[in-house]
């Protein structure tokens, strides 16, 4: 089955453009210059349930124009997407039952309050039940080691425990689809490889698809069987981890990354 489905998307934003010299005179305010900027062009890739993915490229490739619009935050110009079968454009709430988010460099949870506390409010907006909540709560936080800090206000939590109170958070509905976003930036080797581990028992026992941006390469390596590169807002490589490294022998994942990432001509491959 397809937990995600991408057919020709493409996104345009239209800003305003920079001129020399032209910064803060009267003529610049008064009559902006603007200019198109094509975000993501003809994009159409499949993502399988049960999948780990990464999705990666280089800062301004496209990756999260187009996580905001399989998350139903931007509408496509062309295209169309579809997530656990669903337009997200047009069933945005109803597709928020059915996926979890966790960006690294941006707080979910309430700083003032307990991670118990604001998973019992996640839990109210995603309509569970106070039982269900509880039974939920009791099971991720033995699962994610949370027991010693559940009680402590989430600003006094080392970043490496606000993340695994975020991937929680982002699990208590039971979400057959997860975006991780950068979801180990900032973190130590020891904790990264137990952030790690939990994904992967996630996506083992619940089956969950996981579509991943990142740019540690660790994350790829340790997680992730498919890798999707995109570069200029255009695909440039599709393929398996496993078949890259068979290819490329003589080189690291993170060395074939970063030649791609230079490539000057963008070929599709896969």
């Amino acid at each position: 089955m397809q937990a995600i489905k991408v057919e020709h998307l493409s996104k345009t934003f239209r800003v305003k453009r920079k001129e020399k010299g032209m910064k803060g005179s009267i003529k610049a305010i008064l009559h902006p210059q603007t200019e198109e900027i094509r975000a993501v062009k003809d994009v159409s890739f499949v993502v399988e349930e049960g999948e780990v993915l990464a999705f990666i490229g280089p800062n301004g490739a496209g990756k999260s124009t187009t996580i905001k619009m399989l998350t139903g935050i931007l509408y496509p110009d062309g295209g169309c997407a579809k997530v656990l079968g669903m337009d997200p454009t047009k069933k945005r709430r109803q597709l928020a039952y059915g996926i979890g988010t966790v960006f690294g460099q941006k707080e979910q949870l309430w700083t003032h309050l307990t991670p118990y506390d604001n998973f019992r409010f996640f839990g109210a907006i995603y309509d569970l039940s106070e039982k269900e909540t509880e039974i939920r709560i009791d099971e991720l936080s033995n699962r994610f080691g949370l027991g010693d800090f559940i009680n402590t206000p989430v600003r006094n939590l080392s970043l490496g425990q606000r993340i695994r109170c975020e991937i929680v958070a982002s699990l208590l509905h039971r979400p057959k689809v997860l975006f991780l976003d950068e979801p180990t930036i900032g973190l130590d080797p020891v904790v990264k490889e137990t952030v790690r581990e939990l994904i992967r028992q996630m996506n083992r026992e619940e089956h969950t698809t996981i579509f991943l941006t990142s740019h540690d390469v660790g994350d790829i390596e340790k997680l992730c069987r498919r890798i999707i590169i995109v570069n200029d807002g255009q695909i440039v490589l599709d393929d398996s981890v496993e078949h890259l490294k068979h290819h490329y022998p003589d080189h690291s994942l993170e060395e074939i990354i970063t030649e791609i990432y230079k490539a000057k001509e963008l070929t599709a491959v896969g």
